[in-house]
């Protein structure tokens, strides 16, 4: 039996952390075993290419080299963790997948959806998830939180125009895709936040 994919989506600061390891301890109450991961990261090779490219020494980096680079990190950990996980019948949730980098670089950076995920064809391998949760959170709100919790990173520091076109990419996203992209607002509770997703989850493990 084939495991399902969840990816959690979202603005910085939207709370996903919060929201994955919930989901986490509801999916093995229902008896999956589950692996959390992340983007750019999860693996070796990943969290090394997750240092470059989040490193604010690296300001000068050029938008197709960041998309390349972030595809790079999601190749590694779809056939190193993902893949063999789907394969083993086991829940993976993933902080940011693919869509982060339609969002991020395509729409953000103008490079193009459909570049972006053209490009990520052969890094996903044809895994894509089963739901994404997308946590809506307006820019503004977002990097108030972050700067609250740690220093920033090359991505936060952006400007808040950019972190504005990234909200409203999110949005966007939503509306093509509105089967597998499922919005919350950020804004609720913590536990209201989870209801939902339990809601979401419900219908695709059906």
């Amino acid at each position: 039996m084939r495991g399902i994919l969840i990816s959690i989506e979202g603005p910085d600061g939207a709370g996903k952390s919060t929201q994955i390891a919930l989901l986490k301890e509801y999916l093995e109450q229902k008896g999956y075993e589950s692996v959390l991961t992340r983007e750019p990261g999860g693996t070796k090779i990943s969290e090394k290419i997750r240092n470059l490219i989040l490193d604010r020494e690296n300001m000068e980096m050029g938008r197709e080299a960041e998309m390349m680079l972030y595809a790079a990190a999601r190749a590694q950990l779809v056939h190193e963790v993902i893949k063999p996980a789907l394969e083993m019948g086991k829940a993976v949730i993933c902080d940011r997948y693919i869509d982060s980098s339609a969002v991020y670089q395509g729409i953000a950076r103008e490079i193009g959806i459909e570049t972006v995920y053209q490009i990520n064809e052969c890094a996903i391998q044809g895994i894509w998830p089963d739901l994404t949760i997308h946590l809506d959170l307006d820019a503004e709100e977002g990097i108030k939180r972050k700067k609250n919790q740690a220093e920033l990173d090359r991505m936060e520091l952006e400007t808040m125009e950019f972190h504005k076109n990234v909200v409203q990419g999110y949005r966007t996203l939503a509306k093509r895709d509105p089967k597998r992209i499922k919005t919350i607002d950020a804004t609720l509770s913590i536990e209201e936040i989870h209801d939902q997703i339990k809601e979401y989850l419900e219908k695709i493990l059906q």
